[in-house]
C-alpha cells in the first residue's frame, strides 16, 4: 500500500498558477504510474493528468492541455501538478492516486491508493 499526501491547495485568481504536490510513502514509490484527478461538487471525480513510473509517458485531459503539467521526482516520492492560467472551472478538490499499471492510467479503477485531496479554488 501506498500512503500519498497532497498539499498546495489554496485561493487563486483566474489566470493565476498554483503547484500541487504529493508526496508519498510506503512501497517504492518508483514502481507506480501517477496521477490526479479532480472532483467538483456534485460532479464525478475525473482525470486530470497521468504519467508512467519512469515519466516516459503522460497524458492530460483536453481541459487542461497545455496549462498543466505533471512530473515526479522518484529520489523524493514526490510528485507534482504545475497549474498555470487557471480557470473558475478547474475549481475542485484535487487528489493524487498511484497505479501498479505500466500505462498511464486514467480511469479511477486502474488506481490503487488515494490521497485525501486538496482544495483549490479560482476566483473570477
Amino acid at each position: 500500500q501506498v500512503q500519498l499526501v497532497e498539499s498546495g491547495g489554496g485561493l487563486v485568481q483566474a489566470g493565476g498558477s498554483l503547484r500541487l504536490s504529493c508526496t508519498t510513502s510506503g512501497r517504492t514509490f518508483s514502481r507506480y504510474a501517477m496521477g490526479w484527478f479532480r472532483q467538483a461538487p456534485g460532479k464525478e471525480r475525473e482525470f486530470v493528468a497521468g504519467m508512467t513510473w519512469n515519466g516516459g509517458s503522460r497524458y492530460y485531459a483536453d481541459s487542461v492541455k497545455g496549462r498543466f503539467t505533471i512530473s515526479r521526482d522518484n529520489a523524493k516520492n514526490t510528485v507534482y501538478l504545475q497549474m498555470n492560467s487557471l480557470k473558475p472551472e478547474d475549481t475542485a478538490v484535487y487528489y493524487c492516486a498511484a497505479s501498479p499499471t505500466l500505462w498511464v492510467a486514467t480511469t479511477t479503477q486502474e488506481y490503487s491508493d488515494w490521497g485525501q485531496g486538496t482544495q483549490v479554488t479560482v476566483s473570477s
